[in-house]
């Protein structure tokens, strides 16, 4: 009965060490959600901001390359990098897309709009940054209801 004992402890044991040498994947666990962020491309570092994302002051440069809005080629803006949050990547919004509540604080909103010449944002809506692209969008619902593509390098 002793010996039988000793042996089940000596497999318990043996099988411990095995599950704790097992390496943990958090994603195997916790897939994304159906609509969650776009994987992060392998390969490129995920930058971690170390508080809110603040743009600092916008660049203009006359006769930098341009991008389009309504019908209308206004330059581009110069700005610091623009850092994403863990897990999200570039991805290209439009109109109609509902933005995640994560970008819907005023770290991301953008308020040098007029600079640009785009139009004031009505009330309950604000001109939120995502990467080189500007997204007007819905506070309360996240709804982007316009979109200016280009706009920071």
């Amino acid at each position: 009965m002793l010996r039988s004992f000793a042996l089940a402890a000596i497999m318990a044991l043996a099988l411990s060490g095995v599950a704790a040498a097992q390496p943990h994947d958090e994603h195997e666990h916790h897939p994304p959600p159906p609509h969650g962020p776009p994987p992060h491309p392998p390969g490129k570092p995920v930058v971690v901001p170390h508080g809110p994302v603040h743009p600092g002051p916008a660049v203009v440069h006359p006769g930098a390359a341009q991008f389009n809005y309504r019908g209308h080629m206004i330059s581009r803006v110069h700005i610091a990098p623009f850092i994403y949050p863990p897990g999200w990547a570039y991805r290209q919004w439009a109109v109609g897309a509902m933005l995640p509540p994560l970008f819907l604080e005023r770290s991301y909103w953008y308020a040098d709009w007029a600079a640009l010449g785009l139009p004031p944002p009505q009330p309950g809506y604000e001109w939120v940054r995502y990467g080189p692209d500007l997204l007007l969008v819905e506070i309360a619902t996240g709804r982007v209801v316009d979109v200016a593509y280009g706009v920071f390098y």
